[in-house]
């Protein structure tokens, strides 16, 4: 695929959105570190929009001790304390053609890992 047929918004190496050119001569993908140079964005219209929640539309979730984790627990080795047992949750994160992206908590020392399914 040439240049000019890609969309320039996204990483033609592992699809990750590229940030907004800067003052550098490259746009370099935060993900795998692909570069491209800055003219390939000449001519183009680049628009964007932040929405920020209402403050009492927030929640915080605080890394207590006394935070109870939920969830199924499972007998998973946990990589940093070596015990067994953690909770996990999914979350679909790549696009809707590849696998769901598994969250793991470790019910001893709280050490969260991702996993691509």
């Amino acid at each position: 695929m040439s240049s000019s047929d890609r969309d320039p918004n996204f990483c033609p190496d592992c699809g990750s959105v590229l940030p907004l050119p800067g003052l550098s001569n490259t746009v370099r993908c935060p993900r795998c570190s692909f570069c491209t140079p800055v003219t390939e964005f000449l001519g183009r219209e680049i628009q964007s929009t932040v929405i920020f929640n209402p403050a009492e539309q927030t929640s915080l979730a605080l890394e207590d001790e006394d935070t109870e984790l939920k969830g199924p627990v499972i007998d998973r080795r946990c990589t940093r304390c070596n015990k067994e047992g953690m909770i996990y949750h999914t979350r679909q994160m790549r696009s809707a053609d590849e696998g769901q992206t598994v969250f793991f908590t470790c019910i001893h020392c709280r050490f969260q890992e991702k996993e691509d399914s």
